[in-house]
């Protein structure tokens, strides 16, 4: 006779498979029956996922409850499917049996192996297939005991003990509370109900939300109450339904010094086959905790199993290797063993894709490498599948030997088949965030390392872009004829760089050898043990795995890139592609700037060679020099300037300006100011100076750019003047101030050089008294802009008249400021200003 019916209809989609197991799950709990969960979850799944996935169509299912029964049907609209293949009978005698290697059908076989009784009944347009499981005998008497212990070893209990009955609501208010709990938190009852449960509760983070535990069938566990000094509590929460089917949660708390009271012992293999469903799953699977879910399963595998420890392997992307993802129980050794090959190979597991039971690794210590010197002699493996593809291995282990037979084995793999899709879920879904994360990663390095050609902030930027991301510590060695040289540490801890280094200086660099990928360096361990540093407290943890990546670029190893992780970790392959990948982009950026610094070297070189030596003190006349070349990197530019003796008591002075800017324009500058010194000790006058030079420049062909030059003779005189002989060659007129502020044209404009074949040029004289100056400048200065404004000639005048008085410097640096002031952007032109004045005679 049916006692209770839930019937619901699912989609044909992916998702509809886990949907049903809630539902089957939901369904079984409200009526009180967490014995049969498991069982009926596993075979739910299985029958929905061949109905929407294989059959494509929707699937019903309906679970009945009967008086020693429950029976649940799945109903699909594809009757066609042919029924399994079983060992005794041949698949090729009839085309209704399907492939026994195939994923169909393999529902129906796990109904045959588990449920009590199984069925298939077809009608017109659809399938059903039912099966039926035995609920247990309610047996009055002793359902669990232990042996008798001496009085010594049985739990302590101060005083009478408090049990702590609260009811918490579906909303997860306080509905009921005891006496008991009243002298447990100190509250009535009257004050504490209606009240959030979350209220009273400390609940811990790092684990199921308490909102989520208490939608659990059955929980157990520690917690803090929010009460002074934040007593510790023992606490089980069970899950039930009231007589018109609303549910809640019944909590029993006592003191964590008497959670003996409520505890649930480690059952082992004397336990019923139904006391705990084999439920790998506890608790929300999070979007971006793979790491957390995989930790989560081999603990509640190893505790279901009454194991001492279990592990889980997960394929590599070409499914050729396992990778050690989660462990627990496993010494800090084992952990760090390298990739173990799925097939043929050393490291090879008897059976991968099989479930294997290992009665006794002591006769076999080379079946499971992972678990060498371990001590633990029991194991059992099952493999992970998706589609028929083996996506991981969860092995279960056990301290002594013969603990588990194959029907372990067989609960155990029924228990990976339904989260294994799940976890393939998850670890896709972890990849791909990993691969955009790692797009996203090499995008910003990329921009960051092409955006300077400094060599020290270049390696800086490597080091900084691997650490924490890629690794905990960094350090980046360049390589040159004697071998590597160390250039740059970095540890995401500062405090530890100066112990990092330290020990660096004390290890042989590796080689840099031909560019063959990542290897692994254990180069660092060794100096610190041969240090006697191995158990130093500066080096406490600070040693992991360590790789060494070359840094190539055209064709030749420049570096190494050495990154290491803390004691205990070891790189994901994940991680060390990315690495390669960032090795490839900091190498070339690392070669530009290397490319670049040699190259600004030798230019600044040559520029230096351009620019005129110390200049004279000349006596009775204050000089003042500024220059600026237009450009990054410059130091010389089309403009130039220069101040020479040519004979006892008279010196040469030129500033000029060649037509553009950059290298081509002070390759002219460079012939201009050569030729003026060498014409100039010839005995040559200005004008006839300057005809030689117009000719040398002519001579130059098309190299030739033409000229501006400003170029005089001064002799200063005993009475503290100075005599002045002036050739301006179509430059901006040179700026006399004299005593009382008025500023005249000193010069007047005579043709430029470098156009015409012949000159008329003529010197013209004057003489600069005490306390005048004489400003000089290049078209940089006169035509500074800003939009349609331009300083010009006047401008520069009126910058002058307020500079009587002042030095040649003072008046240097205002012309400086005013040019710079003149417009918000820098100055894109080549700019020099020579002054000269004459100082004033001291009375007395």
């Amino acid at each position: 006779m049916v006692t209770a019916r839930a019937a619901a209809t699912f989609e044909p989609v992916g998702r509809s498979a886990a949907a049903a197991r809630g539902f089957v799950r939901d369904a079984l709990l409200g009526w009180g029956l967490p014995e049969v969960v498991d069982d009926a979850v596993v075979l739910v799944s299985e029958l929905v996922t061949n109905a929407v996935v294989h059959a494509g169509t929707a699937a019903e299912v309906c679970c009945l409850r009967e008086e020693e029964t429950i029976r649940i049907e799945v109903t699909d609209r594809h009757p066609e499917r042919g029924l399994p293949s079983f060992t005794n009978v041949p698949a090729q005698s009839s085309e209704r049996y399907g492939d026994p290697d195939g994923e169909g059908g393999r529902g129906l076989l796990m109904c045959s192996a588990i449920s009590t009784c199984w069925g298939v009944e077809y009608s017109a347009g659809q399938k059903t297939v039912w099966f039926r499981l035995a609920l247990p005998d309610h047996i009055i008497g002793t359902r669990y005991a232990l042996p008798a212990l001496p009085g010594g070893e049985l739990p302590g209990a101060d005083g009478p003990v408090l049990v702590a009955v609260v009811q918490v609501d579906d909303q997860g208010l306080v509905s009921s509370w005891n006496q008991d709990a009243e002298a447990l938190f100190r509250l009535p009852a009257e004050q504490a109900v209606g009240r959030p449960w979350s209220t009273y509760v400390l609940w811990p983070s790092d684990g199921p939300e308490l909102a989520e535990t208490l939608r659990l069938a059955r929980w157990e566990g520690g917690f803090a109450l929010r009460l002074d000094g934040q007593p510790e509590v023992y606490a089980v929460q069970v899950r039930v339904r009231d007589t018109h089917g609303v549910p809640s949660t019944l909590c029993l708390l006592v003191p964590e010094s008497d959670r003996a009271v409520l505890r649930s012992p480690a059952t082992g293999a004397d336990a019923p086959a139904g006391a705990e469903p084999l439920d790998l799953l506890v608790g929300p699977i999070g979007p971006d905790d793979l790491g957390g879910l995989l930790q989560r399963i081999v603990e509640r595998a190893r505790d279901l199993l009454d194991a001492d420890a279990a592990y889980l392997l997960l394929t590599t992307d070409d499914e050729t290797e396992f990778e050690l993802r989660a462990a627990t129980g496993l010494p800090r050794a084992s952990r760090l063993v390298p990739p173990i090959a799925v097939d043929e190979g050393a490291g090879r597991y008897d059976s991968a894709r099989l479930p294997a039971v290992h009665e006794d690794l002591a006769v076999r210590p080379n079946v499971a490498p992972l678990l060498a010197g371990s001590g633990l002699r029991s194991l059992i493996t099952v493999p992970l599948k998706v589609d028929g593809r083996l996506t991981g291995s969860l092995g279960v282990a056990a301290a002594g030997p013969g603990r588990y037979d194959n029907e372990d084995a067989l609960r155990l793999q029924f228990a990976v088949d339904r989260v294994a899709l799940a976890l393939e879920s998850a670890r896709l879904t972890e990849l791909e965030r990993l691969r955009r994360g790692s797009l996203s990663f090499l995008v910003e390095a990329s921009d960051l390392l092409a955006g300077t050609l400094e060599h020290g902030q270049t390696l800086a930027l490597m080091a900084q872009m691997a650490v924490p991301t890629l690794a905990s510590w960094c350090a980046v060695y360049t390589t040159h004829d004697a071998g590597a040289e160390l250039a740059f540490v970095l540890h995401q801890d500062e405090d530890r760089i100066d112990q990092l280094r330290a020990l660096l200086d004390k290890t042989p660099a590796p080689e840099a050898g031909p560019d063959n990928g990542v290897r692994f360096w254990t180069a660092p361990v060794e100096a610190a043990r041969q240090s006697g540093l191995t158990d130093s407290p500066e080096l406490a943890g600070l040693l992991g795995e360590t790789v060494v990546l070359p840094l190539a670029a055209r064709n030749r190893v420049i570096g190494l890139l050495v990154l290491g992780v803390s004691s205990g970790l070891r790189f994901r392959q994940e991680m060390l592609e990315l690495a390669e990948d960032l090795s490839r982009r900091a190498a070339l950026a690392l070669d530009n700037s290397r490319l670049y610094s040699e190259r600004t070297a030798t230019s600044q070189a040559f520029q230096r060679a351009l620019l005129p030596p110390e200049l004279p003190k000349i006596p009775g006349v204050e000089v003042e020099v500024f220059y600026q070349a237009a450009g990054e990197g410059n130091e010389v530019g089309g403009d130039f300037y220069d101040i020479f003796p040519i004979r006892e008591g008279t010196y040469g002075f030129a500033i000029g300006d060649v037509c553009g800017t950059g290298p081509e324009a002070a390759a002219v500058t460079g012939l201009a100011r050569h030729a003026l010194r060498l014409l100039a000790r010839e005995g040559l006058d200005g004008p006839q100076l300057l005809g030689r030079l117009n000719t040398a420049i002519l001579d130059e062909g098309t190299r030739s750019r033409f000229l501006t030059l400003l170029y005089g003779e001064l002799t200063p005189r005993p009475d503290g003047s100075t005599d002045l002989s002036l050739v301006c060659a179509g430059h901006p007129l040179p700026l006399r101030l004299t005593t009382d502020g008025r500023v005249d044209p000193a010069a007047t404009p005579q043709p430029l050089l470098g156009v015409l074949d012949e000159l008329d040029l003529v010197a013209e004289q004057f003489t600069l008294h005490p306390g005048e100056v004489l400003l000089c400048v290049t078209d940089g200065v006169t035509e500074r802009r800003e939009g349609q404004r331009m300083l010009g000639d006047d401008g520069l005048a009126a910058v002058l008249t307020g500079c009587t008085g002042l030095t040649a410097g003072a008046v240097s640096a205002r012309v400086q400021r005013a040019v710079e002031r003149f417009a918000a952007e820098p100055p894109s032109d080549d700019m020099a200003i020579l002054t000269l004045r004459i100082p004033e005679q001291r009375q007395g």
